[in-house]
C-alpha cells in the first residue's frame, strides 16, 4: 500500500496528462484505467473462493489427504498475506505500474502452471507463486487510483466503484467456480492467464506511472515473517497425521514462532520497517488487527469445510454448490450498510462485538450438522446469521483499525488490516483442519470393526463398499462438526475481546474523517 499520495508521471504515448483530459478522451480513459484495475484485484480476490468450490475435486485429481488439502488454501494465503506489504513497499520504490503488470503476468502464468498441474507438489507451487504475484499486483492496484485519477469527484468514483468489486468478489467466484468446475477443475487456474494477460498489455497505455519514491526493502523482514508463519502453519498440519508430541511437529511449530520473534525484533529496530510499530502500538488498532485474524480464521474455515460438505456429503454439484453460498454475500452486504448506518450513532466496539456473537452462532450452528442435513433447515439460516455477524465486524473494524493514524501512514494501516485476515485465514484453517483430521481419524477407527462384522457376515463386496462410504460420510461429518465447536468458541473469544478491549467512541472516530471501507 502507499504510504503517502503521490503526483503521476505522465503515460508514456498520452499527450501531457496522466488522466488523458487534453486529449478529449478523458472519461474513455478513465472508464477503460478503472475497468484494468477492478479486473486485476477481481482476479485476486476471486481466487480466495473459486478454488474452494474445487477443492472435491483436486482431492480426488491428484490425491490429496485430509492432512494436505487445506494447503492448497493456505499457500496461497501464507505468500499472499506475508508479502503483501513487501508488494506494497516495492511498488513505492520501482513503480506502481511496473510491479502491478509483474503481478498480473505471474499470476497468470503460475494458474497456468495450477491448471496443468499433474502432482500435489506442482500444483502448491502455483499457489505459492499466485500468492506471491497478488502480493505485487493487489496493494499497487489501489495505489494507482490514486496515480491514474486525478482528486475529487472521478477518484472518489474509483474508489467506490473499487470497494464495489472487490466486496462482489466473493460472490462471483462462488458462481463462477462452481460453473467452471462443472467442465473441469483446471478451468478455475486457466481463467485467469487470459485476464492476467489482457491487463498486463492495457495497463501500459491506460494507467499512470509513480514517481519512485526513495528507501530500501526490508527484505530480512520479509523472509523471518514469511517463514515463520510458512512454518508455524506446517506445524499445525503435520500434527494431523503425526500427533501433538512429534517431534517434527514441535520443530516446526516452535522454529516457526521463534522465526515470527525475530520478526518482530526486525521491525522494532528497523527505519524501513514492512509494519511499523508505532501502527500497533495504539490499543484500538491492535484490537482491531487481532480481532480480524480471528475474523479470517472464522471465515477461511466456513467457506473450507461447507465447500466440502455440501459437495461430498449433501451430494450438491459444483454449480450447485457455488449458488448455496450466495446468501452469505447478500448477507455480509445488508449488514455493512446496517453497520455503516450504526457507525455514527454507536460506538464501534457494541457493532463489532454483537456482530462476533453473531460469528459464534452461526458457527454453532454448524456444528449440529449430521450426514441427513438439509440445506433450507439446517445450513441456511446460519449461513444468514453467520454473514449478517460479519458484516457488523468488517465495517467498525476497518475504521478502527485505521483510526488515528498519522497520513503517511494510511497505506500500511490499511495493509496491515488485509494482512491480519489472510494470515488469521491460514494460521485459523491450519489449527481447524489438524483438529478436523484428528476427529475423522478418531471416528473411523470407531466405526471400522463394522466392516471388519460385514465382511465376516458374508457381506458382497459392494455393500461392504456401499458402508465405507456410508462410514466416511459419518465420519468426514463429525470431524467438520468438531472444527466448527471451535469456531465458536474463537467467535465468541472475537467479540469478548471487541467488546472489552476497543474503547474509542463513536464521535472520536467520526473526527478521523471516512475512510474507504473493504469488505474481504
Amino acid at each position: 500500500m502507499s504510504e503517502e499520495v503521490i503526483k503521476a508521471d505522465p503515460p508514456e504515448g498520452r499527450p501531457t496528462d496522466a488522466v488523458g483530459e487534453s486529449n478529449g478522451h478523458g472519461h474513455r480513459n478513465l472508464g477503460i484505467a478503472l475497468a484494468l484495475i477492478c479486473m486485476a484485484q477481481l482476479m485476486v480476490v476471486l481466487d480466495g473462493t473459486i478454488v474452494n468450490i474445487a477443492l472435491p475435486h483436486i482431492k480426488g485429481a491428484l490425491g490429496f489427504s485430509d492432512a494436505s488439502l487445506p494447503w492448497v488454501v493456505n499457500a496461497y494465503a501464507l505468500a499472499f498475506g506475508g508479502l503483501l506489504l513487501l508488494g506494497g513497499r516495492i511498488g513505492d520504490i520501482l513503480g506502481r505500474r511496473k510491479v502491478f503488470v509483474f503481478g498480473v503476468v505471474l499470476f497468470g502464468l503460475a494458474s497456468f502452471v495450477g491448471g496443468i498441474a499433474q502432482s500435489e507438489s506442482v500444483l502448491l507451487i502455483s499457489r505459492i507463486l499466485q500468492g506471491l504475484a497478488a502480493a505485487a499486483a493487489s496493494p499497487n492496484a489501489l495505489a494507482l487510483i490514486t496515480t491514474t485519477f486525478p482528486a475529487g469527484k472521478e477518484r472518489n468514483r474509483a474508489m467506490g466503484v473499487y470497494a464495489a468489486m472487490s466486496g462482489a468478489g466473493a460472490a462471483v467466484g462462488l458462481i463462477l467456480g462452481g460453473a467452471l468446475t462443472e467442465a473441469s477443475w483446471r478451468w478455475t487456474f486457466f481463467i485467469n492467464t487470459p485476464i492476467g494477460l489482457l491487463v498486463a498489455v492495457l495497463a501500459f497505455r491506460f494507467l499512470g506511472e509513480s514517481e519512485r519514491q526513495t528507501g530500501k526493502f526490508d527484505l530480512p523482514g520479509a523472509i523471518t515473517g514469511t517463514l515463520g508463519l510458512t512454518s508455524l502453519v506446517y506445524g499445525l498440519t503435520h500434527a494431523a497425521t503425526n500427533g501433538w508430541g512429534d517431534a517434527l511437529t514441535l520443530t516446526y511449530i516452535f522454529g516457526g514462532l521463534a522465526l515470527i520473534g525475530i520478526f518482530l525484533g526486525i521491525e522494532a529496530r528497523s527505519k524501513h520497517a514492512l509494519m511499523p510499530f508505532r501502527i500497533l502500538a495504539n490499543r484500538t488498532r491492535g484490537v482491531s488487527f487481532f480481532v480480524m485474524l480471528i475474523v479470517g480464521a472464522a471465515m477461511f474455515s466456513m467457506f473450507y469445510f461447507l465447500g466440502i460438505f455440501v459437495q461430498s456429503i449433501m451430494g450438491y454439484s459444483a454449480l450447485k454448490t457455488g449458488i448455496s453460498f450466495l446468501p452469505f454475500s447478500v448477507g455480509i452486504v445488508l449488514a455493512a450498510q446496517v453497520a455503516s448506518t450504526l457507525v455514527a450513532r454507536m460506538d464501534p466496539r457494541w457493532i463489532a462485538g454483537t456482530g462476533g456473537v453473531f460469528v459464534a452462532a452461526g458457527m454453532f450452528g454448524f456444528s449440529r450438522l449430521e450426514v441427513d442435513s438439509t440445506y433450507w433447515t439446517h445450513l441456511l439460516p446460519y449461513i444468514l446469521v453467520l454473514s449478517f455477524g460479519m458484516g457488523l465486524i468488517f465495517v467498525p473494524l476497518t475504521l478502527t483499525a485505521v483510526s488515528g493514524v498519522a497520513a503517511e501512514d494510511s497505506g500500511v494501516g490499511s495493509a496491515v488490516l488485509n494482512t491480519v485476515q489472510q494470515i488469521g485465514g491460514a494460521v485459523g484453517l491450519a489449527l481447524l483442519g489438524t483438529i478436523s483430521t484428528s476427529a475423522i481419524k478418531d471416528k473411523f477407527a470407531e466405526l471400522a470393526p463394522g466392516l471388519q462384522k460385514a465382511a465376516e457376515s458374508g457381506q458382497s463386496p459392494d455393500q461392504i463398499k456401499q458402508l465405507q462410504g456410508q462410514f466416511t460420510a459419518l465420519a468426514t461429518t463429525h470431524g467438520f462438526t468438531r472444527a466448527f465447536v471451535w469456531s465458536a468458541f474463537l467467535a465468541l473469544g472475537a467479540a469478548l475481546i471487541t467488546l472489552i478491549g476497543l474503547s474509542i467512541k463513536h464521535k472520536d472516530l467520526a473526527n478521523d474523517g471516512q475512510s474507504p471501507v473493504h469488505m474481504g
